[in-house]
């Protein structure tokens, strides 16, 4: 997300409607790629991601360290949306694949019925 947050700041004058768009791709590429066994870390990652990626696109003021702080909370609020959509997507991917997993398993091991 840093990188990709490096490239909107280069490519689109660090516009934050534009990162947080392209912040919904990766959730879901994110929610696809994990492992099985780590399902549900995705949706735990993303937000951590989302704000790490929002550095260098939030605005830094004069270029100092508590405008740059400042910045980024004002990014983390205003593209709130952005953030909780893309992270609701990642659930709802990671849910549905950990469903379709546990029954996969209950498929291959039926469960035992007591007589």
């Amino acid at each position: 997300m840093l990188t990709l947050g490096l490239l909107t700041e280069s490519l689109f004058g660090a516009s934050q409607t534009v990162y947080g768009v392209l912040f919904l791709p990766v959730c879901v590429l994110t929610a696809l790629w994990v492992r099985e066994g780590d399902l549900l870390i995705a949706p735990v990652i993303l937000p951590i991601a989302f704000a790490l990626g929002l550095v260098p696109v939030a605005d830094g003021g004069s270029g100092g360290a508590l405008d740059r702080l400042m910045g980024m909370v004002t990014g983390l609020a205003t593209q709130a949306g952005w953030l909780y959509g893309g992270t609701l997507v990642a659930v709802m991917i990671a849910l549905a694949r950990r469903v379709r997993r546990v029954r996969r398993v209950r498929k291959v091991r039926p469960v035992r019925q007591a007589q």
